[in-house]
Formats: C-alpha cells, sequence, structure tokens
C-alpha cells in the first residue's frame, strides 16, 4: 500500500470545538502522522501522512469533525511523503 501525505484546510466553524484534539486522536487512531492547528483566519489547517486508504478515511472525517464543529469546506491537496514520528498538535 502506498503512502501519502495530504495537506488539508478545514473552514467553518472549527476554532474553539476541540477540532485540533480530536483529529489527533483521529489520526493516531488511524495510524498516522501529522500535524494539525489553528490558523489566524479562522481555518484549520491539518497535514495528514501514512496509508494511502487510512489518509483518505481521515481526509473524509475532517468534513464532519466533532460533534460542535460547523465544517463548510475542506481544501485538500495531495502532497509528497513525508515521515512524520507522531500526529500532533501544533500552536
Amino acid at each position: 500500500m502506498a503512502k501519502i501525505c495530504v495537506h488539508c484546510f478545514v473552514s467553518g466553524r472549527v476554532q474553539g470545538v476541540f477540532f485540533r484534539r480530536e483529529a489527533q486522536a483521529e489520526g493516531l487512531a488511524r495510524g498516522l502522522n501529522g500535524w494539525v492547528r489553528n490558523v489566524s483566519d479562522g481555518r484549520v489547517e491539518v497535514m495528514i501522512c501514512g496509508e494511502e486508504a487510512a489518509v483518505y478515511a481521515m481526509q473524509a472525517w475532517l468534513w464532519e469533525g466533532p460533534s460542535a464543529a460547523k465544517v463548510s469546506n475542506v481544501e485538500s491537496a495531495l502532497m509528497p511523503f513525508e515521515a512524520f514520528q507522531q500526529f500532533e498538535v501544533r500552536n
């Protein structure tokens, strides 16, 4: 199975609703690495790396997010694979 990375920007009501922590938990549960952080314009930025099927499943989860989130859009771009050591919340 191929390893890939997908870089995403999630828009909507996604800050202050535990989106970063839930994304981290989802990534770890799927065996993925990467990071998630808030962006000053109100979006959440996510880098997801790992097995292709798991990355795409996580990307689909971003459209839902945690129950308090209201996701309006997810912009995604396929990136070259990077071997991150963990899935972390960045500031």
